[in-house]
């Protein structure tokens, strides 16, 4: 046989040594192949993406009410992040470090040294996930997820990332994960300290004076702890899901308005529904109920409650327009407030109140309007006006939830003002956004009373513009977007 085959490679003109340069030419072609393909598994593994928002705003009024005759404020805010994430055998990691700052908030740009206070450099996200089941498991996912996460739920009404924020939202928890066909559940926890503790498990969930506040609802306390179930179910007609979640805040005394944590702690539930449905192809409704009860952070009892619903049309092709009301409860204005007394104030939790509650951050944002809840009648909009442009028209109507006092023993009256929203967003390309937006309200004497706002000689018509620009590079794509 070797015999036939060396006389039929000499008919074809070849030579034994040029056999074996084709057998070396034949190895090398399949390592370099080889190699590149584990480059490109490599690059699977691998992922490096970032963020770089700077948004620049003009503020007349936003937040709160200005005074008549004070100057507007104008700056820029940047948010620079870089995102890292792996995938091995059978975990995950992923980590998000950011740097969120003000231009020019550095005294010198050349010099290494900043404020404490300013520094805006932080880790974001930095966790590891522990796939729990193997590739032949029929479960689609079973995980356990460690370390410092976004968690998001729902449309974020009490659970999300605050994503408007330039440092947005994230937790320091421990996650278990499942997933398997329409279910999904989430079960979670987190426990906090200030630092290494010898002694005791005490914790000072205030923030130092002159940094960020401590939450988005004028809480201006930390959680100590927190244990949540979280539990979803898609169905043909649309998504229902659960949610129970306590979050437990150190006791303290106060001594000379000095807030001192003491051991123990005030324990707060939140539990309700959430539903996303469409009873026909062009209608989508969503909606929730929540019920608050324990003590909230002072220790007060609590009794509260959210109930919200969100109807949306499909006018046209390119039109979508619904209204809404979102009810969440309050403290009666008018009756004297003892530590004994039932607090009625819902608190919104951990969720994104810019999405829903007027884009110039009037409630449950940094700063407070009272105890009195919150009533929003809106009406929205939304123009597909190409593949490119989406225009946004959002109408408020903000009314107190309970009774407001007037400090003289009656009341005022509960309608706070009328806001307008307006929006665009434009995708330059598939990495690139362009969104740019307007604010104006029309507020009441209720919204500056010493009750709510608390400004005298308050500005009733605050206005508000941004423009942000969002880049979002792919750094090891290798194809154009």
């Amino acid at each position: 046989m070797q015999n036939i085959k060396t006389k039929f490679l000499k008919a074809q003109g070849f030579k034994k040594k040029t056999v074996s340069r084709v057998n070396l030419s034949k190895s090398i072609l399949l390592g370099i192949v080889l190699a590149f393909a584990s480059q490109n598994e490599a690059k699977a593994q691998f992922t490096l993406t970032g963020q770089i928002k700077p948004r620049s705003e003009v503020r007349d009024g936003q937040g709160t009410l200005q005074k008549k005759g004070d100057d507007t404020g104008v700056h820029i805010s940047q948010r620079t992040r870089l995102n890292a994430g792996y995938t091995g055998y059978r975990f995950k990691a992923f980590m998000a470090l950011q740097d969120v700052r003000v231009w020019g908030q550095d005294a010198s740009t050349i010099n290494r040294t900043t404020t404490d206070a300013n520094d805006g450099f932080m880790v974001h996200e930095a966790w590891g996930e522990l796939l729990l089941n193997d590739t032949i498991s029929k479960i689609k996912n079973l995980s356990l997820k460690i370390g410092r996460q976004e968690i998001s739920y729902d449309d974020q009404k009490v659970i999300g990332s605050l994503d408007w924020l330039q440092q947005a939202r994230s937790h320091d928890a421990i996650v278990l994960k499942f997933a398997n066909k329409s279910w999904i559940v989430d079960i979670g926890a987190a426990f906090n300290q200030n630092r290494e503790l010898n002694v005791g498990t005490l914790y000072n969930g205030i923030p130092p004076v002159g940094t960020y506040p401590a939450g988005t609802n004028a809480i201006g306390t930390m959680y100590k702890s927190f244990q949540y179930a979280y539990v979803g179910k898609k169905f043909y007609f649309g998504d229902l899901s659960f949610l129970f979640f306590k979050d437990d805040f150190n006791k303290y005394n106060t001594i000379a308005v000095v807030k001192t944590p003491v051991q123990g702690v005030w324990s707060r539930t939140t539990t309700g529904l959430f539903y996303n449905v469409n009873p026909t192809r062009k209608i989508n409704i969503t909606g929730s109920y929540y019920y608050q009860g324990g003590r909230n952070k002072d220790g007060r009892i609590l009794s509260a409650n959210l109930a919200s619903i969100t109807s949306t049309v499909q006018v046209s092709r390119k039109l979508f327009v619904g209204p809404g009301i979102d009810y969440l409860s309050g403290t009666d204005g008018t009756k004297t407030v003892t530590a004994d007394s039932r607090s009625n104030e819902f608190d919104p939790l951990y969720g994104t109140p810019h999405k829903f509650w007027g884009y110039m951050d009037y409630f449950y944002v940094a700063s407070g309007f009272g105890k009195q809840g919150l009533l929003n009648y809106f009406f929205k909009a939304k123009y597909n006006a190409s593949d490119k442009l989406t225009l946004f028209a959002d109408l408020h109507g903000f009314e107190a939830a309970n009774k407001v006092s007037n400090g003289a023993g009656g009341t005022r009256t509960s309608y706070l003002g009328t806001e307008l929203d307006l929006k665009l967003s434009y995708n330059f390309t598939k990495l690139i956004n362009i969104e740019a937006g307007y604010s104006f309200m029309q507020a009441t004497n209720t919204m500056s009373s010493v009750q709510v706002k608390n400004v005298t000689n308050a500005n009733l018509s605050p206005q508000w513009a941004y423009v942000t620009l969002l880049i979002k590079p792919d750094f090891l794509s290798t194809k154009k977007q």
